[in-house]
Parts: structure tokens; C-alpha cells; sequence
């Protein structure tokens, strides 16, 4: 039996992203990321469905906050000024830059996780909307919010991930902005 060592979550996320990142997703298994944490294989179901899943630790916890900030945004406030006020609470459940990076190579070189990575947006992107229509507003102006609040907060992520000194609070209002210049044909965006 493995000893406690404490942020059992954490612990099998990073053993399994050092072992999909030297050996590859499909030849790494789940005894191999229990026993690189020093874990055993029943911890590690504990606090995930597969080894698909690893990567995506956090991604309930993110949802929750963004459901809990659109909950309380103030009456009459727009959808998409709620999604950017939820969307900056995003770096309060992230996982660090370095460890998001490797992540997402890991993600672009595995179809499976690919595929998971496009239900687990469309999961929250549903979530988001209904939250939206919940405070009131249309259906289809909730889904297009959506939308785009989540094209705004994918490339806020990208260029977060990309520069060590980015804020992403700061990201999120550029890329809105960008979002707008394209729409409006106002301009080009703020960064290539």
C-alpha cells in the first residue's frame, strides 16, 4: 500500500502527463500513472472515471465558479460582460502555465483526447447558456454569448499559456476587443 503523501489529485495528474509526454497516451496505462505517483490503482479511480480523464482535473471546478459568478452578476448585465467577469475567475482553478503546455501537446498528438477535450467544451458551453437563459435572457442570444465568450476565453488561454507576464484578465478584454475589431472591421487585433 502506497504512503499518503497528500494532493493525491495532482500527484496522478502530473504522473500522467510525465508518462503520456515520454512514452505516449496509448502505451501508458493506469497501473504505470499510479505507480510514478505512488499511488495504487484504486486511488487512482477514485478521483477519475480513466486515464483519458487525468487531464482534465478541474474542469468541474471551473464550471462551478464561472456558474457561481453568473449567478450573482448584477441584474441588467449583459451576457457577454457576465461570461468575462466569470472567465477572470478562471486562473483562481487553472493548473500552472508549464503544466498546461505540456498538457495541450499531449491533447494536439491523441485523437481520444482530442475528442474529450471537444465534449468537455461542449459541456460547459451548454452549461454556460443555460446559466445565461436562467438569468433571464433568450435562448438564442444566450448561445451566441456563448459562443463567443468561449472563442474570447480560448484565445485568452492560448496567449495566457504563450507569455510568462500576461494577465488574464487583461487577455480576456483584449481578445474581446479583437473579437469586435473582426466584427465591426474596425481594425486588426491586438496581437498576430
Amino acid at each position: 500500500m502506497a504512503r499518503w503523501e497528500g494532493n493525491t489529485r495532482g500527484r496522478l495528474e502530473r504522473a500522467a502527463l510525465d508518462l503520456f509526454t515520454k512514452q505516449g497516451y496509448d502505451r501508458t496505462t493506469v497501473a504505470q500513472i499510479a505507480k510514478r505517483a505512488n499511488l495504487t490503482e484504486r486511488s487512482f479511480y477514485r478521483w477519475f472515471t480513466d486515464k483519458r480523464e487525468v487531464l482534465f482535473g478541474g474542469s468541474e471546478e471551473l464550471e462551478e465558479r464561472f456558474l457561481a459568478v453568473i449567478e450573482v452578476a448584477p441584474e441588467g448585465t449583459d451576457p457577454l460582460t457576465t461570461l468575462m467577469a466569470a472567465f477572470s475567475t478562471a486562473p483562481e482553478v487553472i493548473r500552472p502555465r508549464e503544466f498546461l503546455r505540456e498538457r495541450s501537446a499531449v491533447i494536439a498528438a491523441n485523437p481520444p483526447l482530442q475528442e474529450r477535450e471537444l465534449i468537455k467544451l461542449a459541456t460547459l458551453s451548454q452549461a454556460l447558456t443555460a446559466a445565461l437563459e436562467n438569468r433571464g435572457h433568450d435562448s438564442q442570444t444566450a448561445r451566441l454569448a456563448t459562443d463567443a465568450g468561449m472563442a474570447i476565453l480560448r484565445l485568452a488561454g492560448e496567449r495566457w499559456m504563450a507569455d510568462e507576464n500576461a494577465d488574464h484578465a487583461r487577455l480576456l478584454s483584449d481578445c474581446a476587443a479583437d473579437l469586435l475589431a473582426v466584427l465591426t472591421a474596425d481594425g486588426a487585433p491586438t496581437q498576430p
